[in-house]
């Protein structure tokens, strides 16, 4: 495949349709793979096993809405299976609503039209701080080391007056903080100078700058599925398509699946978390990583690699060796790979300090986008970052602790609470992903809602209301909040026989 970042580092784009236009499948071989475990242990009922599995699929969104699914040969030949079973399975899926065929074309999966609908609203404002009625289990943020935070901002204080008979405006960042966040990503193994930070407002507002240098209206984003929805809002809001590629149901990523997604969608862009992905808490290995950097470097698709977790390994071999950046695999100096951190998990999301990590030439590209979008960051905000970047460790270690606890905690009151619910254990992050066992993410959140309680229902991390049978659950409260936030979510859940399924109040994510 010839390399598209030449024209990309030239603000040329070539002419593309929308993703519609694109043909999704999945080859027999990679179907199979997805399936997993499908056969029932005494071997009977095969197609009502496949059948179901299928289903799941579909609704997990691990098998993404209008893909072709393999012809009934292919996929019998795959499964080691008679052709009639595969056929009795699809022809099910077809009455069920799951899957649409053409004569002559091929079937395609769908959700049927009476499915619970993802919410079609606009989401609501954070839930007003300080409000002690609501229980706020939608965001995944913690609340700032208080003395910490003062410290650091008692001395950056000291720090301004060098910088008050100045302007004031820096578009790339202070060379101080830059020099901090380079340093921190030498440290982990990733050889980097001050000229390859860019320091942003958040890691949001560098996804959204990265999506403009790169992308264009009606270009295509690889995303995963699930994934960070306010990267999703960014994607529609610059006016690109997603094409969605499963995670594996062990929190995976299928390098095959990617590879064969970039063949076919010809994407101008790939959104990755490797970090304790947000909602699944996945940890990429380093084969993937470098996987993924091969696959980069091999069709010129630029990889934007979202590391905000990346600080947060709970236990397990992670904590032990946190795994080197994506870009360490091979890719250090390529305009291709684009890394995104923020202060705002570690440390405070009220800092709003982020930052993206590339070549040179791709950050001068970027800050000079930046004057249609902003003149720089606030000045004291990145002094007071920059003294925290060099404390990372001690503050990162001192929050593992707190969140391991938590995250225990939670998943045992989650056991004794709700029976039938899954929830992952993820080595790092700061939440859980629960599967609820039945699709109903989003009339819990509506009946949470009216009991007080704020959840991000599973839809909101997906695509053509996808992950219905899932939520996401932070274990990021106060202590004494968790114990009655579960007693109102018990309430909620046994009230969902009341609950419509359009009856829906969502609340924006961090």
């Amino acid at each position: 495949m010839v390399s598209r970042i030449g024209p990309l580092l030239h603000g040329q784009f070539a002419e593309s349709g929308p993703v519609d236009d694109i043909e999704r499948r999945i080859s027999a071989r990679s179907f199979a793979r997805l399936l997993g475990g499908w056969r029932p242990s005494d071997g009977r009922r095969l197609a009502a096993a496949l059948t179901e599995r299928i289903r799941l699929l579909v609704l997990d969104g691990r098998l993404s809405l209008q893909t072709r699914v393999p012809a009934e040969r292919e996929l019998a030949a795959a499964l080691d299976v008679s052709r009639t079973t595969v056929a009795a399975a699809y022809d099910a899926l077809r009455d069920a609503g799951f899957l649409h065929s053409r004569r002559g074309a091929g079937s395609w999966t769908r959700l049927p039209d009476t499915r619970p609908g993802a919410p079609a609203v606009a989401f609501s404002p954070f839930s007003p701080q300080g409000d002690d009625s609501l229980f706020d289990l939608a965001h995944a943020a913690l609340p700032a080391p208080t003395e910490e935070i003062r410290r650091a901002a008692a001395e950056a204080l000291g720090d301004l007056d060098g910088y008050l008979s100045g302007h004031g405006y820096h578009l790339h960042g202070l060379p101080v903080l830059r020099a901090a966040i380079a340093d921190r990503f030498t440290a982990r193994g990733l050889p980097t100078t001050a000229e390859q930070i860019l320091v942003t407002t958040g890691a949001q507002h560098a996804i959204a700058l990265a999506l403009t240098a790169l992308t264009g209206p009606g270009d295509r984003v690889l995303v995963e599925h699930p994934t960070y929805p306010n990267a999703l809002d960014a994607v529609h809001a610059r006016g690109g398509r997603c094409v969605p590629v499963a995670l594996g149901p062990d929190g995976t990523w299928d390098v095959d699946l990617f590879t064969a997604a970039v063949r076919d969608a010809a994407p101008r862009l790939a959104y990755l978390i490797p970090d304790f992905q947000n909602p699944t808490g996945a940890l990429m290995d380093g084969t993937h990583r470098a996987g993924m950097v091969a696959l980069a470097r091999r069709t010129g698709t630029p990889l934007l690699i979202d590391e905000t977790l990346a600080e947060l390994p709970l236990d397990g071999p992670a904590a032990k060796a946190p795994p080197s950046p994506v870009a360490a695999h091979g890719g250090g100096e390529s305009p291709l790979l684009l890394t995104v951190g923020s202060a705002s998990k570690v440390f405070w999301g009220g800092l709003r300090i982020g930052w993206i990590r590339s070549s040179a030439a791709m950050i001068r590209r970027l800050a000079a986008l930046r004057p249609a979008i902003d003149l720089g960051g606030a000045v004291l905000d990145q002094l007071v970052t920059a003294r925290l970047i060099t404390t990372v460790e001690s503050a990162a270690a001192a929050r593992r602790g707190e969140l391991a606890a938590a995250r225990d905690h939670l998943l045992g009151r989650l056991g004794d609470l709700f029976p039938g619910w899954r929830p992952s254990r993820p080595a790092g992050g700061l939440s859980l992903w629960v599967d609820l066992g039945a699709p109903v993410s989003s009339r819990l959140a509506g009946s949470a809602r009216r009991h007080g309680v704020l959840l991000a229902a599973g839809p909101r991390f997906g695509l053509d209301g996808a992950f219905e049978r899932y939520l996401r659950l932070p274990f990021t409260l106060r202590p004494d909040r968790v114990e009655p936030a579960l007693a109102r979510l018990t309430a909620a859940w046994h009230g969902l026989d009341d609950t419509a399924p359009t009856d829906v109040e969502p609340v924006a994510v961090a």
